[in-house]
């Protein structure tokens, strides 16, 4: 699970090293991040549900030794398409591993051990997402990109071992079966659905492979939602959608993760190429978003116990709109301080609007609905987190490139500077051309601030509809829960636990921290 977490945030410091020496264009770099994403979105669900049925440990055992395959590929591949590829193999294993990594817990300790078990497994995956900017700042800044793929093996083929020698087998024949055609339709329509918004701006949002795509998208996913809500035990319960309070909430920690991962995939390139900091000083640059995450999440479950979760939902998003107008208005010659300031601000929205989020999410539906309510959240914070790397990384080229002043340039040139911000500084660099690498900078710092407009207004206008009509039970007071890690580790692994975990453990099983779980709610989710 920390292998997981460090491949959640490790590969964003590397994308810029990768733009220039796989000569790759931004679009190419949105697929290598959301490759792994869509698989892993689209596949988690019938994967864990795999698990379950034919043996937890022989998934887990699979899963590790796929993501090390995945790992191992794209460290040799020289190519943007076979790192997508490689990207792609390695969410399938994320897929098998993630759901299973809190399953397995129930039946290997009891009722007083369980809970530090927990604890130990999600802190895991949530230390490893601040850590992983760091280790990957450190390993670029001595060896080439792929090394950071290459950190991946040593700690996978421990867990394998670990798996073989330490862990008992388990499986739940009861739970659902596997449906191969909603399996098809999900991965197919999110890709269609991710390829339309990524290939927009390059192709043109009227070009026929555009629009195929958004209407390939649109037939798949209705085919999905109309098959899920006439099956007789769905693999995602779409009719909890109906239900204003787990519909409200799953918007609020939805678009927290939307906002969250398109802005890891946006500032490490501002960071080393606008500002010119290495990999290392990237990774530390932003700390402090995962400080302000991390501390507002501890923060968050007092004052919901005691104003309940509306009010702090709707306050984390305000908050969240502030810190993104605030981040609109940087300059290139603002200097780091005042990214800190807005970053840190953004990082106490996201946690103060998410973590609640789920928690009142999942403790408005019943105790026999938790496992697939938090299976439907789990699902759509990823699909949240894919679309909005393609979609804010679109917003961004079709800025830079509408933008960015290229008169007097050669036609291959000029291609390649409107490509991406690392092919215009190479193209500066080669033709000694520094009005071109200033206009890069501040074409790209253009399409940042409409991107952070956008999510600013997107906050607000969540934040109203949550202010409006989210209802505002008052939970009885309990011990604080674990926080969630905005990947959603805490939140969807848990989830798949407390799927699996239900039928062999009947009784309530205490969360992340120890601290007792509400009837019917799994490791986790109670968040």
């Amino acid at each position: 699970m920390l292998t997981l977490g460090f491949d959640l945030t490790i590969l964003n410091v590397a994308l810029p090293a990768m733009a220039a020496q796989l000569e790759a264009s931004t679009d190419q770099l949105q697929w290598i991040v959301d490759a792994y994403i869509v698989v892993f979105a689209a596949l988690m669900l019938p994967a864990g549900l795999l698990g379950d049925r034919f043996g937890r440990r022989r998934m887990l055992v699979a899963g590790l030794a796929v993501f090390f395959l995945g790992s191992l590929a794209g460290a040799l591949t020289g190519t943007p398409g076979l790192v997508i590829a490689a990207r792609s193999v390695m969410g399938l294993g994320a897929a098998l591993v993630i759901p299973l990594g809190l399953s397995v817990l129930p039946s290997m300790f009891g009722e007083q051990e369980r809970g530090k078990a927990v604890a130990a497994v999600t802190a895991s995956m949530a230390a490893g997402m601040p850590l992983g900017p760091l280790v990957g700042g450190l390993l670029l800044d001595h060896y080439w990109w792929g090394s950071i793929f290459l950190i991946n093996l040593p700690m996978a083929a421990l867990g394998i071992a670990a798996c073989l020698f330490l862990l008992p087998e388990s499986r739940d024949p009861a739970t659902p079966r596997v449906d191969p055609l909603s399996t098809a339709y999900s991965a197919l329509g999110l890709g269609a659905l991710v390829f339309g918004i990524i290939e927009g701006p390059g192709r043109g949002w009227t070009s026929g492979w555009v629009l195929g795509a958004f209407a390939l998208a649109a037939l798949l996913l209705t085919a999905l939602t109309v098959r899920e809500r006439h099956a007789v035990r769905p693999m995602l319960d779409l009719a909890l959608l109906g239900r204003r309070v787990f519909l409200l909430n799953a918007l609020a920690a939805t678009l927290g993760t939307f906002v969250f991962s398109g802005l890891l995939f946006l500032l490490p390139t501002r960071l080393q190429e606008t500002d010119g900091h290495d990999a290392f000083g990237t990774g530390l640059r932003l700390l402090p978003m995962m400080g302000g995450l991390l501390i507002a999440a501890r923060a968050g479950s007092p004052l919901v116990r005691r104003l309940g979760p509306r009010p702090v939902v709707a306050a984390g998003l305000v908050v969240l709109c502030f810190a993104a107008l605030l981040g609109s208005h940087t300059g290139p010659g603002d200097g780091y301080g005042f990214t800190a300031l807005w970053l840190t601000i953004a990082g106490f929205g996201f946690a103060f609007a998410m973590v609640p989020a789920m928690d009142a999410a999942l403790g408005g539906i019943d105790a026999d609905e938790a496992g697939s309510g938090s299976g439907l959240l789990m699902t759509l914070r990823q699909v949240g987190g894919a679309v909005g790397i393609a979609l804010l990384g679109s917003l961004v080229a079709d800025t830079y490139a509408g933008r960015l002043d290229t008169a007097g340039l050669p036609g291959p040139a000029a291609e390649t500077a409107r490509e991406s911000l690392s092919g215009a500084h190479a193209v500066a660099e080669r033709l000694d051309l520094p009005a071109l690498a200033a206009s890069a900078d501040a074409a790209y710092l253009d399409g940042m601030s409409v991107v952070l407009v956008v999510c600013g207004m997107a906050a607000l206008a969540t934040a109203v509809m949550a202010a409006l009509w989210l209802p505002n039970p008052r939970p009885a007071a309990r011990p604080d829960t674990a926080s969630i890690a905005p990947d959603g580790a805490a939140g969807g692994a848990g989830g798949a636990a407390g799927r699996s975990g239900k039928a062999s453990v009947p009784e309530p099983t205490p969360a992340a921290d120890g601290s007792p779980a509400r009837p019917g709610h799994g490791p986790g989710e109670g968040g």
